[in-house]
């Protein structure tokens, strides 16, 4: 029985052919290229417009991942915050109505506008109940603030040094809010026991609704 042939592929020949193909190419004219180099060459343009195009959409969505990673970082700590505030809820409703107790006290401190005299007599009588005596007691120009009003009294009181200070601590225990300010003391003549102090008081009272009102509009046509 005779043994089947089968055709021997000539390497040297294929080898020289393929170097045949690429050799001598005329870069300039790529259409004049023999049939492998000029499949090598749109296999690699393909290849190349596909790793370009590639890269480009990866770089797209890595620029919109790293602003999701953002927004997750911000969503993070907005939900902790808010559950700490969900958590200490009850606290800060406690710290809240503590927070307006104190406000209703401040409030009381201040008076309206019709105990303003009675406050300013209050201040007379402290200074002439220490045995001091008042040279000049005037109250100046009412400040109007956003919610409250202020009154500076320029005041001179001569006395002793002691009555003075008996004085002061007289009017930090007003129940009404009472500052000195702008204080000063010198001695009186020759009589180094008699001071002269010069001081400037200053009382706050609350505006009345209609105050209030009239400071809003006004803010608002400003």
């Amino acid at each position: 029985m005779a043994k089947k042939q089968y055709p021997q592929i000539d390497f040297a020949a294929l080898q020289q052919n393929l170097q045949r193909q690429f050799s001598n190419l005329d870069t300039k004219d790529p259409a004049a290229w023999p049939m492998l180099p000029k499949v090598l060459l749109c296999a690699f343009i393909a290849i190349a417009v596909v790793v370009v195009a590639w890269y480009l959409m990866l770089t797209d969505y890595q620029s919109e991942l790293e602003a999701e990673r953002s927004k997750e970082v911000a969503l993070r700590e907005d939900y902790q915050k808010k559950l700490a505030k969900a958590i200490n809820l009850d606290a800060l409703k406690k710290q809240r109505e503590q927070i307006q107790q104190y406000v209703v006290q401040l409030e009381k401190q201040l008076p309206s506008k019709a105990e303003m005299a009675a406050l300013l007599s209050d201040i007379n009588q402290a200074g002439l109940g220490r045995s001091l005596q008042f040279d000049l007691f005037r109250p100046g120009q009412v400040v109007v603030r956003d919610y409250y009003a202020e009154l500076p009294i320029a005041i001179r009181i001569t006395g002793k040094y002691h009555d003075m200070g008996e004085f002061a601590a007289d009017i930090a225990q007003l129940s009404r809010i009472v500052t000195l300010n702008d204080i000063s003391v010198a001695p009186v003549g020759k009589d180094a026991n008699i001071l002269a102090m010069d001081a400037t008081a200053r009382t706050f009272r609350y505006l009345d609704p209609e105050e209030v009102q009239a400071q809003k509009k006004a803010g608002g046509k400003k």
